[in-house]
């Protein structure tokens, strides 16, 4: 793989039970590339080994006076430095490649796993932490796989010198021999240490990062509550916790590369002088002496591979580990089995019991917000593991076929809008097939919840289809999910719009109904063309230049266009004010006439104009009806709604109580008196 050749058509499929599992399928899939750049490392330090060979003959040529010998050592010198030359430059250029491609590697699978979780990701993954994955842990990652092939030639060379000199001169190559791997295994008593200090720098460093990501991307609201100041200090300690972790991590690393100077020190002037009294002695020439002294000198540098490798493995060991935690989230339970095709019917979820039947507006309200974007995230597809399962619900919670369900229906008055094909908890369950009825008790394909094969919850069905068994863009094309902070690429309005859709709703009617006009109005005046056209009006990055409302109308804009066949819509008006969000609310009823749409929101005038409501309470659909009805009939709805409690709900009843017996009796007293008058 070259890099010209990058993106890779398909990154492969990633071994993911481990950080040290990962690294390895990570060097196996540049398999070519490590064999090359092995192949020039070998080149490379077997040149080099040849060099004290050559200095001793030179050495020994000139003791005995021989020119032609000397001739010929230097020709052998010289031939050896082209190969060092050749030999240097391919390792670096293939070094290079292996750490390119491995990094666009990982950074591709990063790219396809985000963009298979959509917005899911930051709620299972820390935003900082998918950071710090995809920009210093993937440099991390490629610097060991490059190192890899680095150290293996280094390896081989070392053992060829060690045979070579106890082939040479036995006197001398023995104790090369036997300090050599003395010299290669003397830190590793210290490298557990020096891993464990890399780690917790990488862990600070990660936390700091996360922290200022996140100020960052809360700057506007730190600035409305003047809060600068304390994240300001609290990114001062955690930057003060990253350096002098740094440095205690350094210190260690120090003290190896300290011992793997001083040994090597040690081991030269053992060997010099042993050395010098053999050749006192005669035992042995000057030249030979010479080669083992210049052969051990050059053993140095192989040397510093070790070194190397354990430092790369001990930064990258955790980054793999962090990449591998990302990369193994997954949107469904079990591999998609489903044909290609976009499922039509009622959306229904097994685990809460919510209901929203084809072709009407279905309101939910929800009392907590983080539960409201979890159970959006399961309507598009993206089932949860069984371990953030909310109270009450999971694979073994009552279905309606079991009878176990504890909705009661509020407002039957309502009933007859929903058609008789209505279904769910209040009615007698969706129309589902064997399969998918086992599916919903948790017996599927995928193995039994809590037995460690499938920790996941069951999905949700549209029209009696499991959403995680249909291929990604299928689920996508039937249930398109709008989360409560939506993002706007920059670019010009035009393009924000151009997304893929049905070609029913064109943008203007999607703008129209999102009620953009103050939107285009201020966009047409900040455009730099003479017609200001808004549409052509370039939008900074995630439309920083708008308010939140103008943001969240175009996000929501860009979502009608889309037209899919189920919209889920999370916290859709939230950052308008009351009119706007009466109209806006008209307006996606209208557009969507005919396509079933899920908006989660506890205003009062979106409910009011929904067709149906469900009360979703501890994890299950507790109530279900019109909003007039259940804002009569359910206190629980009530206290959602209208932020009304039990503490203040009883106080109001008396009140109007007290108010009606003293209309009453007002009304008799003055009855008595005219019959008194009149007699």
């Amino acid at each position: 793989m070259q890099i010209r050749d990058l993106p890779y058509s398909d990154p492969g499929d990633p071994d993911v039970r481990s950080g040290p599992r990962f690294l390895l399928w990570l060097g196996l899939s540049q398999l070519t590339g490590q064999l090359k750049a092995l192949s020039w490392g070998l080149l490379h330090q077997c040149a080099i080994a040849g060099l004290p060979l050559c200095v001793g003959l030179a050495v020994q040529a000139v003791v005995e006076r021989s020119g032609s010998g000397l001739a010929w050592a230097g020709a052998l010198i010289v031939a050896l430095g082209v190969l060092i030359a050749v030999g240097d430059t391919m390792l670096h250029r293939t070094a290079v490649t292996n750490w390119i491609t491995a990094a666009a590697r990982v950074q591709q699978l990063l790219a396809r796993k985000t963009a298979e979780l959509g917005s899911a990701l930051t709620r299972r993954v820390a935003a900082g932490e998918v950071v710090a994955v995809s920009t210093g842990d993937v440099e991390k990652i490629g610097w060991f796989v490059e190192a890899l092939s680095r150290f293996a030639a280094a390896a081989f060379a070392l053992v060829l010198i060690c045979v070579g000199l106890v082939l040479y001169l036995p006197s001398l190559g023995v104790l090369v021999a036997l300090a050599v791997p003395v010299l290669a295994l003397a830190v590793l008593p210290l490298l557990p240490r020096a891993t464990r200090r890399a780690d917790v720098q990488r862990e600070k460093a990660g936390h700091a990062t996360e922290l200022a990501s996140d100020t960052v991307a809360g700057l506007r609201v730190l600035r409305g509550i003047g809060g600068e100041e304390l994240f300001l200090g609290r990114y001062r300690r955690a930057s003060q916790e990253v350096r002098e972790a740094a440095v205690r991590s350094a210190r260690m690393w120090a003290l190896i590369s300290a011992i793997q100077v001083l040994l090597p020190g040690v081991l030269l002037i053992a060997l010099v002088w042993y050395g010098a009294t053999l050749a006192r002695d005669g035992r042995i020439e000057v030249g030979q002496l010479v080669t083992v002294y210049s052969a051990a000198t050059l053993m140095l540098f192989p040397l510093r591979h070790f070194e190397e490798i354990a430092m790369a493995y001990s930064f990258s060991r955790p980054s793999a580990q962090r990449a591998v935690r990302v990369l193994s989230l997954s949107r469904g339970a079990r591999t998609a089995t489903a044909e290609a095709v976009v499922p039509e019917g009622d959306l229904y979820d097994p685990v809460t019991g919510l209901l929203a039947p084809r072709g009407l507006f279905t309101a939910v309200v929800c009392g907590d917000p983080d539960e409201a974007g979890r159970l959006a995230d399961r309507l598009g597809g993206h089932a949860e593991p069984d371990g953030h399962a909310p109270d009450g619900a999971g694979p073994d919670a009552p279905t309606p076929e079991a009878g176990g369900s504890d909705t009661k229906d509020a407002g039957t008055q309502g009933a007859d809008t929903h058609g008789p094909e209505e279904t769910g908890p209040e009615g007698t369950g969706p129309d589902l097939s064997e399969g998918d009825a086992s599916q919903r008790e948790g017996t599927g394909t995928g193995g039994a919840p809590g037995s460690g094969e499938d920790r996941r919850l069951p999905s949700v069905l549209l029209g009696g289809v499991p959403l995680d068994e249909l291929p990604l863009g299928s689920a996508r094309t039937a249930v398109l999910v709008q989360d409560k902070d939506p993002v706007l690429l920059s670019g010009t309005l035009r393009e924000l719009l151009d997304v893929p859709s049905s070609g029913a709703v064109t943008a203007e009617e999607a703008l129209a109904a999102a009620q953009c006009a103050d939107v285009l109005d201020a966009l047409a005046q900040a455009s730099v063309d003479a017609d200001g056209d808004p549409m052509d009006t370039r939008i900074t990055e995630r439309g920083r230049s708008l308010s939140g409302g103008q943001r969240q109308r175009l996000a929501l804009a860009r979502s009608l266009v889309t037209d899919p066949e189920t919209l889920v819509l999370d916290e859709p008006t939230s950052a308008v004010d009351s009119h706007t969000e009466a109209r806006v609310a008209a307006g996606v009823k209208r557009l969507r006439s005919g396509r079933t749409t899920v908006a989660f929101s506890s205003s009062p005038l979106l409910l009011d104009l929904a067709d149906r409501v469900a009360l979703v309470h501890g994890g299950q659909v507790v109530a279900a009806g019109t909003h007039r009805a259940l804002l009569r009939d359910e206190a629980r709805y009530r206290a959602v709604v209208t932020r009304e409690t039990d503490d203040t709900a009883a106080p109001a009843a008396t009140d109007r109580q007290e108010r009606l017996a003293s209309i009453d009796v007002s009304r008799a007293a003055g009855t008595t008196e005219e019959i008194e008058e009149r007699a």
